[in-house]
């Protein structure tokens, strides 16, 4: 009897031995699969977050490309009023220039 006995405890703990290890490799299995799924999805968001930086990026530069339109605009305004006070302040000294230089042209 205790031989059936020590044969029927043998064979428990071989199958809670092999019961232990199907467990366990259903944890890794598991694990490995949600280790998967959450590397997914975290390229999903990197790409998420990347095409949001990209759009962001790209609406910054059509918004500065836009007032750069502006500034070239009110850039040529600005120059054309300084070049328009140069022609008024030569055109006020034009008659003193030539004086001056037909008198030191016709000095001796």
């Amino acid at each position: 009897m205790d031989s059936v006995r020590g044969q029927r405890g043998i064979h428990m703990l071989l199958a809670a031995e092999q019961e232990a290890q199907e467990i366990i490799s259903k944890a890794r299995n598991m694990k490995t699969a949600r280790l998967k799924q959450a590397k997914d999805e975290a390229e999903w968001e990197a790409t998420a977050y990347r095409a949001s930086l990209e759009e962001d990026y790209k609406r910054k530069v059509s918004e500065a490309s836009g007032s750069s339109g502006w500034n070239v605009k009110k850039l040529d305004e600005e120059t054309e009023m300084k070049i328009q006070n140069l022609k008024d302040a030569s055109s006020k000294v034009h008659g003193d220039v030539i004086s001056m230089l037909l008198k030191h042209v016709t000095t001796v």
